[in-house]
């Protein structure tokens, strides 16, 4: 009988797969939600930070840059841009816009204040901080 494929061997087979690959899934999945707590970087969470992210997205940032692997490609991923260049850094940079040659791709001057400014670097800060794997693998933006 050996090569013979039965109907009941392949429900069988069907049976058994779709039951392992099911209790790999349900490990993963909870393997990942016991490391959450560990990445997310959620004890630094301040106001400043929220309205940093708020800050974030009514400007459409992610419209041109990336974060954390997510957004447009069209700037710098800025989930590092806080350890790299710093906090003067970037409010100099923010402040200092339009920059450029003429016709190359420019910042907008959102003409953010102070306040708004040290928001939106205690955003990036806080990003920078959370524990993604080294993800994206990002080294000078």
């Amino acid at each position: 009988m050996s090569g013979v494929f039965t109907k009941s061997m392949a429900r069988n087979i069907f049976y058994g797969g779709t039951v392992f690959f099911f209790l790999v899934f349900l490990a993963l999945t909870f393997d990942s939600h016991r490391e959450f707590p560990k990445r997310d970087n959620s004890h630094n969470l301040t106001p400043e930070v929220i309205a940093g992210k708020k800050i974030w997205e009514t400007r459409n940032c992610i419209g041109c840059h990336t974060l954390l692997g997510e957004g447009a490609y069209f700037a710098p991923e800025l989930g590092n841009v806080y350890p790299r260049r710093g906090p003067d850094f970037i409010k100099a940079w923010m402040q200092a816009q339009p920059t450029g040659a003429p016709g190359r791709r420019q910042m907008p001057q959102f003409h953010l204040s102070d306040t708004e400014l040290d928001q939106l670097v205690a955003f990036l800060k806080y990003t920078s901080e959370i524990n993604t794997a080294n993800w994206p693998p990002n080294i000078e933006g």
